[in-house]
């Protein structure tokens, strides 16, 4: 295993941390208007996301993550059936969602703004979520963890998403916003490592 070495503000070498995602303590939903009038929720029950960071700086995070697309739940059969086909995200093609993060701005003492690349149905695009900072506390068990609160708005055309029936009335039986809301909890990996240079 290599340990890649970073100074921090207080002139100390650093080692990355990996802080691997619980995903027994986490969850992803989007939301999306049905018929301009009401919310439709969905979910993602396989997902996995791993954050590299200098010491505990969350300013400085690196984060993956992918989603399962088949593992999409609407509450509604038959609507899950449609999200995977070619209308929507096609899993037969384009089976993960990823995001890559490029950097972690701070917003505040506790939130963040996430720039990334979000890729859907071979499809990527440049995004920017908003991420507040839960903490970092111990667990029962002595492992270390963190949460965010994750929220961000795409437009489903930019990835090809272009199904738009109308009703009979001329009104869009879909929103062209999505909203993403998660909710995710890490457990840190490798315990940090300091050296005052001499």
């Amino acid at each position: 295993m290599y340990i890649i070495l970073c100074r921090n503000k207080k002139n100390k070498i650093m080692a990355n941390q990996t802080w691997v995602l619980d995903p027994t303590h986490s969850e992803l939903q989007f939301k999306i208007k049905h018929l301009m009038i009401s919310t439709v929720s969905g979910q993602f029950s396989r997902f996995k996301a791993t954050v590299t960071t200098a010491g505990d700086d969350f300013s400085t995070a690196a984060v993956r993550f992918e989603a399962d697309v088949d593992s999409i739940s609407t509450n509604n059969e038959q609507r899950d059936a449609h999200l995977k086909n070619g209308d929507f995200f096609d899993t037969g093609k384009y089976p993960v969602i990823t995001f890559e993060s490029s950097r972690m701005v701070r917003a505040g003492d506790d939130s963040f703004k996430l720039h990334g690349t979000l890729t859907m149905r071979g499809i990527s695009k440049e995004v920017v979520l908003n991420a507040d900072f839960g903490g970092i506390t111990t667990d029962p068990w002595g492992n270390t963890r963190t949460g965010f609160s994750v929220s961000g708005k795409i437009n489903r055309f930019d990835f090809g998403m272009s199904f738009g029936a109308v009703t009979e009335t001329g009104g869009l039986l879909l929103g062209d916003e999505v909203k993403i809301l998660a909710e995710v909890q890490f457990v840190k990996e490798t315990v940090a490592q300091e050296a005052a240079l001499v």
